[in-house]
């Protein structure tokens, strides 16, 4: 109840709220920060009730009740919007030829960073462990700012051209589809001796404080793709192969073990008509990106409740956060194979409950 004193005699005006739509919460259960975010949405009916007065009091109050009226007209539309806010994404698209180029710490007059998630990109602040994933192109004869990340993991793998990497004092050669894993804690950057561009994917992935590093490899190893064999993966249909690149370091099945945060980077060879059946990751967050042919990105729950289905062709990329729908359809087409460059990292879990 709220009471307007307008004078001595004192006329009262009731408002009631009363909820005539049930309370919807609708709990962020990613967010990082130690308080809830949630969405109250209530609707009110009000009620103005009104003492009896003598006539000539009645005639004395009206202005003055009518400016405070006025106020709550006025200051009640204006609390609503503040009770809204924006939906975190389940998942994210973005279409590689369509990105723009912005600064990063690597740029240079020769060195153009394009952000597909993560840094630089409008919803990093989405992303829990991938603290970058973009596309570093060097140009020819030119190089990229030296950088050095204190507890970010990188995984690099050269999508054309040539060139060195810069890691310490070391000079190291790269060549199209060599990828490395380097670990935190060493100044490295990329160089362009070639007269022709080179074409880098940079993975960056922010490793918890509280994890205990393994001791930094001297010299990072350095494998091309086409030197790891295909193989299917026990659990998961035969008409997808498989190239375990990068994975843990207890770990003995990749071709590099030794991330921390990282579980799994991988390629996917998809048969004509081949799935590897959509499924979720309770505490990791993936990445997938379409590096050849075409088919169905399943992305999300959907209208079903099961799977969204969305077109999906070379240079689409999806991010999918922890519990998301993940999966890929490809054409049943003869000779109509698609590949998927993906990678897995665990997310830091949270020290508060839920």
């Amino acid at each position: 109840m709220i009471f307007l004193l307008c004078d001595d005699r004192v006329a009262r005006l009731r408002v009631t709220r009363t909820n005539s739509l049930q309370t919807s919460w609708a709990i962020n259960e990613m967010n990082p920060n130690k308080t809830k975010d949630f969405d109250l949405r209530q609707a009110y009916s009000v009620v103005y009730q009104r003492s009896p007065l003598r006539h000539e009091t009645v005639n004395a109050l009206i202005p003055r009740m009518s400016k405070a009226l006025l106020f709550l007209l006025l200051l009640i539309p204006a609390i609503l919007p503040a009770q809204d806010r924006t939906v975190d994404a389940t998942w994210l698209h973005r279409y590689l030829p369509s990105l723009n180029e912005t600064k990063a710490d690597l740029s240079s007059a020769t060195c153009h960073y394009k952000p597909i998630f993560g840094a630089g990109d409008k919803d990093n602040r989405i992303l829990r462990s991938v603290s970058r994933f973009a596309e570093v192109t060097v140009e020819a004869h030119g190089n990229c700012q030296s950088v050095l990340y204190e507890h970010e993991e990188e995984i690099d793998i050269v999508l054309q051209g040539t060139g060195n990497l810069q890691y310490g004092d070391q000079t190291l050669p790269l060549r199209t589809n060599d990828f490395t894993y380097l670990a935190p804690g060493v100044k490295h950057g990329f160089a362009n001796n070639s007269s022709q561009s080179l074409r880098v994917l940079v993975m960056g992935f922010k490793i918890p404080s509280r994890l205990a590093l393994g001791a930094t490899s001297h010299q990072p190893r350095i494998v091309n793709l086409d030197d790891v064999k295909e193989e299917t993966v026990q659990g998961h249909p035969t008409s997808v192969l498989y190239k375990l690149l990068v994975g843990p370091r207890n770990g003995k099945r990749d071709a590099i073990d030794e991330a921390s945060v990282v579980t799994s980077f991988f390629w996917m060879n998809f048969a004509p008509g081949g799935t590897n059946f959509p499924h979720h990751h309770e505490t990791a967050e993936e990445i997938y990106l379409v590096v050849g042919g075409e088919g169905e990105m399943a992305a999300g729950s959907g209208m079903d409740g099961l799977e969204g289905r969305f077109p999906a062709k070379a240079g689409d990329a999806y991010y999918f956060r922890p519990n998301c729908t993940v999966g890929f359809y490809n054409q049943n087409k003869p000779g109509s194979n698609a590949y998927i460059l993906a990678v897995r990292s665990r997310i830091p879990l949270s020290e508060t409950e839920d």
